[in-house]
């Protein structure tokens, strides 16, 4: 069997098993906590604007979609940004983006450090995104499905006036199930055929990739958005792993069967997204890819970063809308 890239979520048959997310702590109104105060006995933590820091990485999807959220809702005052380096060494995330690589809020060099402030014990792989207490330097979550919901939600009190409902309570059912099967297929599902370390395993993922891209090509057929005429939660879920699909999982990952510039409706309604304000002027395409082709040993072992594709067209008419 070839060399799994994390040899802790390979499982017997070669397949990728992503790792639970350690933190799951949530930021609500309904904590019981004080202004000031750490969670409460639900791990609960207070609202305060200005408290909380997102520590993100622009390579990475899960990590960008929080960014769009939070941007799209109006939150950029009300939570910090810190951005890590997209090259990771041993100790995972760096802060070597910012002066003297130390992050200038929380005064740490590596994301690995808040880690371990919140749980010294703590051996799992180190993600992104991270939401950080400032006051105590603590890991509040690194759930990242929970985070950008809890955004939509929990923090309305802090949007901006003209924020959009990405979350609609209405449509929550259908959202939820649509979410769960684009996650395990797509968002996931590309790390499943880049990561997996046997042929059966891959051969699985790819096929169930491109069946759910089919069918959200055919979704989208007749409607500009997932769930509509507006943007939820699910394009934006669904949009940072198109972004990269040319730049990285098409030859990275190996999932070859067709580039989305080759998936029309697809390609269509990713540019669409792409040139809505929020959206595009979040993507670095140089991030993206040195990222990838840099920290996957296993998988480029000569670290060599291409130079394509051509990114130009992302900004032609789309004809949706």
């Amino acid at each position: 069997m070839a060399q799994a890239q994390f040899s802790a979520e390979s499982s017997d048959t070669g397949a990728f098993v992503r790792q639970p997310n350690r933190f799951t702590g949530r930021v609500t109104p309904h904590s019981t906590s004080p202004p000031g105060g750490g969670p409460d006995d639900q791990d609960r933590w207070p609202l305060e604007p200005g408290r909380y820091r997102l520590i993100w990485c622009r390579a990475c999807p899960w990590a960008h979609r929080a960014l769009i959220v939070r941007n799209l809702l109006g939150l950029d005052d009300a939570i910090s940004l810190g951005t890590v380096d997209p090259i990771r060494d041993d100790r995972g995330w760096r802060f070597t983006l910012d002066q003297d690589g130390f992050d200038p809020v929380l005064g740490i060099g590596f994301l690995s450090e808040a880690y371990l402030a919140t749980d010294s014990d703590y051996t799992g792989r180190v993600t992104v995104p991270a939401l950080v207490d400032t006051v105590t330097g603590r890991v509040v979550t690194n759930d990242y499905p929970q985070l950008t919901l809890d955004l939509s939600t929990e923090w309305r009190r802090l949007h901006a006036p003209d924020a959009p409902d990405l979350y609609p309570v209405e449509l929550r059912p259908e959202l939820d199930a649509l979410m769960a099967e684009i996650h395990r297929d797509v968002n996931n599902g590309v790390y499943r055929c880049g990561f997996a370390t046997s042929q059966q395993a891959y051969d699985e993922a790819f096929r169930t990739l491109f069946a759910r891209l089919d069918a959200l090509s055919q979704r989208l057929t007749d409607r500009r958005y997932l769930m509509g005429e507006r943007i939820t939660e699910a394009d934006v879920r669904l949009f940072t792993t198109l972004v990269r699909f040319d730049v990285a999982y098409h030859g990275h990952f190996k999932c070859n069967r067709s580039k989305l510039t080759e998936m029309p409706v697809l390609w269509a309604y990713a540019r669409d997204l792409f040139q809505t304000p929020g959206f595009g002027e979040t993507v670095d395409f140089d991030h993206i890819k040195r990222h990838y082709y840099a920290t996957h040993g296993a998988i480029n072992p000569t670290g060599i970063v291409p130079l394509g594709p051509d990114l130009h067209s992302w900004t032609t008419p789309h004809g949706r809308g």
